[in-house]
């Protein structure tokens, strides 16, 4: 009955460890047909990957059902970055508290523990009226209103070659967003461009690229 599965409901460390969510990857509108047990073998299958960790539920009022990339990825093996609020007002509250118990608990696929950097949230985020009448629907698509609260996240980045593509928002976190991902990958130059106009479609940068990794050098 094949297998549905998006890039951005799946995160990988590279040595054997894969990060997604229920809400998810579980979702009956998915794969009906396959158990958790069932979806765990695919993957390890397709993507060699020994070890999957559940987190309960992706960033709220995301469209496509908590994609994983949009609220937590890896920054190196045995390191993750977990979108993040200290309010309990925050509807992401619960479900950043719930990811972190997960994390603090979990052990990858080496059987290491691991370290769990956190990433403000920003806004909240709103569309205006002129934005959600620019915003063309799609038959199931969710219909943008200005009282509907947008799923931004500086998580949502792309890793190139020496480069960290990440969005900016115009918010005040914009600034620790890029101090935080050029901590944590020093090596790389951090850019952060507007991701306002594609959240207002659905998701960010790591949504809208695919990476294409290096084939083996040739001697």
């Amino acid at each position: 009955e094949g297998f549905v599965l998006e890039g951005g409901s799946i995160h990988v460390d590279g040595e054997g460890t894969l990060i997604t969510t229920e809400e998810c990857l579980l979702n009956r509108n998915r794969n009906p047909h396959l158990s958790r047990e069932e979806i765990e073998a695919v993957l390890a299958d397709y993507l060699a990957i020994d070890k999957v960790i559940w987190l309960p539920h992706g960033l709220y009022n995301d469209e496509t059902d908590g994609h994983v990339d949009n609220f937590c990825c890896f920054v190196r093996p045995g390191e993750v970055l977990l979108a993040w609020t200290d309010d309990p007002d925050n509807p992401n509250y619960e479900r950043c508290q719930a990811a972190m118990r997960v994390l603090e608990d979990a052990r990858d696929a080496w059987d290491r523990p691991l370290s769990v950097h956190k990433m403000p949230i920003p806004g909240p985020l709103h569309a205006t009226e002129a934005e959600c009448a620019g915003v063309v629907p799609l038959v199931g698509s969710q219909p943008r209103d200005p009282s509907i609260r947008l799923a931004g996240s500086y998580v949502n980045f792309l890793i190139v070659n020496g480069g960290i593509i990440a969005p900016s928002f115009d918010d005040p976190l914009d600034t620790e967003a890029a101090a935080i991902l050029s901590r944590l990958f020093p090596q790389h130059q951090v850019v952060m461009v507007p991701g306002r106009e594609i959240l207002l479609g659905g998701g960010n940068i790591h949504c809208i690229t695919q990476q294409q990794p290096a084939a083996p050098s040739r001697s």
